[in-house]
């Protein structure tokens, strides 16, 4: 069954502690922790602090995005900081095998991203090595943006490298109750989901609505 991994973006970041319980509660599966620099990305968002003290408030996963420059230096913040999984993309690793090293040496489940502009023949390297693909439907730095109608294709593209391999295909941005199911029927094993789970407020009415199809 698809899983959800609603985005924190989407959140109030007066109430975060409150927000990811009431997620745990509304049936979420994981929860999507997105780290920006304003450097790699033109925004700044989550540091390993946050991530600590959120910790208490869930027993749910922490799904960790990092859209930095330097995912390398990161690395060790956020797993001690409690991540249960890291992504990072390509392009901001000068060494991208050395940065899922540096992952594992964490003992942490590793993922690598692709933005729509990622040539998707890139990951093939890696994948013996990971235990994720991150395929983005909008360009990272900002959430509530328009899905790009080519992310279906794009994903079942990934779909068809990973195959027959112990690896899931997350998708993450512009993913709504219109192309739910475009992205599930393409090979999405995970969705991440930020307005669409947190529009007024209906956290689990949003997140049944988004696994309903699939049920």
């Amino acid at each position: 069954m698809v899983k959800i991994a609603p985005s924190l973006l989407a959140a109030d970041s007066a109430c975060l502690g409150k927000a990811v319980s009431d997620l745990e509660a509304s049936g979420a599966d994981f929860i999507h922790f997105d780290v920006m620099d304003g450097h790699f990305v033109p925004n700044i968002t989550f540091g390993p602090k946050i991530l600590q003290e959120l910790k208490k408030y869930t027993s749910l996963p922490f799904d960790v995005h990092l859209m930095v420059t330097n995912p390398d230096e990161c690395i060790a913040w956020y797993a001690d900081a409690g991540a249960d999984l890291i992504t990072f993309h390509l392009e901001a690793s000068d060494n991208p095998q050395h940065t899922l090293q540096l992952i594992k040496k964490h003992q942490l489940k590793s993922g690598i991203t692709l933005k729509p502009s990622s040539d998707i023949k890139q990951i093939i390297p890696f994948i013996d090595y990971v235990d994720l693909v991150l395929v983005m439907g909008v360009q990272p730095g900002f959430g509530g943006q328009k899905f790009y109608p080519d992310t279906p294709d794009r994903i079942k593209q990934t779909k068809d490298i990973i195959a027959h391999r112990p690896v899931l295909l997350e998708v993450d941005g512009g993913v709504n109750f219109q192309n739910v199911s475009l992205c599930v029927n393409a090979g999405a094993d995970i969705l991440v989901a930020g307005t669409a789970v947190f529009q007024n407020g209906a956290l689990s009415e949003n997140i049944k609505a988004l696994k309903g199809k699939f049920l």
